[in-house]
């Protein structure tokens, strides 16, 4: 059971990550940014907390250290610097090392660790040198004006006692005293009437306990977080005292001298029974129970295999609908065929819902991209600004899983091959930062994502001349520039002269490619000579399921996806005649066709044909086909090893009567076939 509580631990911490490193990235563009510097804290806070009660206690130690830091900034003490921003990043990178291995044994891996927790501490020490010497100078009346300064701030008694096994667990309570300090100004008053004597005292339990008033304008929910990971191995009374800061009140100063004397016990009724000063009507307990009713759970946290099987059952279900309706169809039953409607309506209702719960947002996988181009930029002594446009887009989770390490490896692209030096970009009149954009929108049912640089471009004549020298094309071809610059794709091609860790081993771009089209994807490079270069990325929203028009050629059945589709057009005989070099006449319109019998291999054609009007990038392809037979729901299966290869074919279908239809990719289709006769 503790295994499975510490693997979700380890979950939501590298959550905790995610959030760290992205609050880290926007605080380097504005080191002032309080809100910022409050979330930092909260997810160090988090983590080490979570580490101590799990025994990840090198973490819980580790991120001890960095929280102090933030403690620090978040209180006035401490400024951020680009040092403490650059120790920050490669504390992030120990943290989920950490997450990963739990406590190092290894004996260098403690060296290191040690020395990274040695470099942050020293923020600490320098800046406690430089408060102590400024403490010095600052008047008893400037204390005073400071201490008047929390109008807004409760005083609350926290009545603390840990158990005797709490220590057992890895938890040390003092870090918890340190992080009620840091939520404001606090009086600690220590118990240790509970020691037993040296010769009967375990060092492995705890016997002491703690009486806290605290001052804060941080709310209870605040301060209870504090021990959200020792609720069960302590006993804990949080009570309200006031509506304002007591702590410099002479009665106050009194009462604790007496406590301190062993004159007085510390109490709720005791503070209670003193008058401070005026009250509020409504205190913040009685908010805290309106807040606690209007409170709803808006989110909920699901493994992505349950999600997985969601989907593949309402895959399941759209099949078995699929034979319903032909059965009811087939026998003419108007009771079953009313049955059959009403539940295609929930199935479609069901599968919208299933993969509106699998989309996940781009957002989520770009903080890595961030950090590669802030992490290669300083290595390359190169000026680069990451730029998002549409983080919030949403793609099928699968999509996402295959997407990553492309788009990696395109960014990479951009930051070595694509970025001038700052100084070779003043001499062409630009910024000396450089810009990289990741911009992702919707267009129809697919997912647009263009990866743009301000670079120095591609230049077609060096690729055409490094592409003949390799062999990939034959020297005195007539491409054009589109041509050309696909020429990128293929396998072995590069135009880097030396290797470096980054690239110029030639495989890259063709592997980019190949995992694209894996997902029924289309990549696409467009570049102008010391302007930049975009990539073109075009993604299906979802993988599993679509709707399609399922048409006949011949003796087969395909399914077409309707997105792509603009309309659909009856031919005769006699309009097959006007058709010359692959493009037909109909009446004032011309466009390309594909006829879909030289295709599939399929000699015969019926009297009466159909034209499939889809889109294309910037133009529209007719496909011909022999009968249009209805949409159709389709639940795509992935094709077997022996046809996985082939161009056309993005995956299969079961239909209501067993037998299975082809789903055409019609972008790979217009790619392979189309463009080989048609030429803008």
């Amino acid at each position: 059971m503790i295994d499975k509580f510490r693997a979700k631990f380890v979950e939501e911490s590298l959550d905790n990550v995610h959030d760290l490193e992205e609050a880290m990235l926007l605080l380097e563009k504005d080191p002032t940014d309080k809100e910022i510097i409050e979330r930092i804290f909260r997810a160090m806070h988090s983590l080490k907390g979570g580490g101590a009660m799990f025994g990840f206690n090198d973490l819980s130690s580790f991120t001890h250290h960095l929280e102090t830091i933030y403690d620090w900034v978040r209180n006035g003490k401490l400024k951020v610097t680009e040092d403490i921003i650059t120790e920050t990043f490669n504390a992030i990178d120990q943290i989920k090392y950490l997450l990963e291995v739990g406590d190092v044994s290894d004996e260098s891996e403690k060296r290191e660790l040690a020395q990274l927790t040695q470099r942050i501490q020293s923020f600490v020490d320098i800046s406690k040198e430089d408060n102590e010497a400024k403490k010095g100078a600052k008047s008893k009346e400037e204390d005073s004006l400071e201490s008047l300064s929390s109008e807004d701030s409760k005083t609350y008694l926290i009545h603390f006692k840990p158990h005797v096994n709490i220590l057992l667990n890895g938890t040390n309570p003092l870090y918890l005293l340190d992080d009620l300090h840091a939520l404001g100004n606090a009086i600690v008053l220590y118990h240790d009437e509970n020691v037993p004597e040296l010769n009967e005292l375990n060092p492995e339990n705890c016997f002491v306990s703690w009486d806290i008033v605290l001052n804060t304008t941080e709310g209870i929910n605040e301060i209870q977080d504090v021990f959200i990971f020792v609720e069960d191995e302590c006993d804990l009374n949080i009570t309200e005292i006031f509506n304002g800061d007591i702590l410099r009140h002479s009665e106050f100063i009194k009462i604790v001298e007496k406590c301190e004397l062993g004159q007085e016990k510390l109490t709720a009724e005791l503070l209670k029974g003193i008058f401070w000063g005026e009250e509020e009507n409504k205190t913040a307990s009685d908010k805290k129970r309106v807040l606690l009713k209007e409170h709803k759970i808006s989110s909920i946290r699901v493994a992505s295999t349950k999600i997985d099987e969601l989907v593949n059952l309402v895959s399941e279900l759209v099949t078995i609908q699929a034979q319903l309706h032909l059965y009811a169809e087939t026998n003419r039953e108007p009771k079953m065929l009313d049955l059959s409607e009403n539940i295609e309506k929930l199935t479609r209702q069901l599968r919208d819902n299933a993969f509106e719960i699998s989309l996940i947002p781009l957002q989520n996988d770009l903080m890595r991209f961030q950090r590669l181009v802030r992490d290669l930029s300083k290595e390359l002594n190169k000026e680069i600004d990451f730029i998002i446009e549409g983080g919030d887009i949403e793609l099928d989770k699968n999509i996402i899983e295959h997407l990553t390490d492309p788009l990696l490896h395109m960014i990479r692209n951009c930051v070595d091959h694509g970025i001038e030096m700052p100084e070779e970009r003043i001499k062409k009149g630009k910024n000396p930062k450089g810009n990289v954009i990741f911009k992702a929108y919707y267009e129809g049912s697919n997912v647009i994502i263009k990866i743009i640089d301000d670079g120095m471009g591609m230049d077609p004549q060096v690729i055409l001349s490094k592409a003949i020298k390799k062999g990939l094309v034959e020297e005195g071809h007539d491409l054009s520039k589109k041509e050309i610059l696909d020429l990128v794709f293929q396998s072995g091609f590069t135009t880097k002269e030396e290797v470096s860790d980054l690239s110029g081993r030639g495989v890259g771009m063709d592997v980019v490619n190949r995992k694209i089209g894996e997902i029924r994807g289309e990549v696409s490079i467009d570049s102008e000579l010391n302007k930049g270069t975009t990539v073109t990325l075009v993604l299906p929203l979802t993988l599993s399921i679509i709707d399609g028009l399922l048409v006949s050629v011949a003796d087969g059945q395909y399914v077409i996806p309707i997105s792509a589709i603009e309309k659909i057009i009856p031919i005769q005989p006699n309009d097959r005649e006007t058709i010359f070099n692959g493009i037909i006449k109909l009446g004032e319109e011309h466009f390309p066709v594909i006829d879909l019998h030289n295709i599939f291999n399929e000699l015969q054609s019926p009297e009466k044909q159909h034209i499939i009007l889809v889109k294309f990038e910037d133009r529209r392809f007719g496909l011909i086909v022999d009968k249009v037979i209805g949409e159709y729901q389709t639940v795509v299966k992935p094709l077997g090893r022996m046809i996985k290869d082939q161009e056309v074919i993005s995956g299969a279908s079961i239909m209501g009567d067993g037998t299975i239809s082809m789903v055409i990719d019609t972008n790979r289709l217009i790619h392979s076939y189309g463009n080989q006769k048609i030429h803008k």
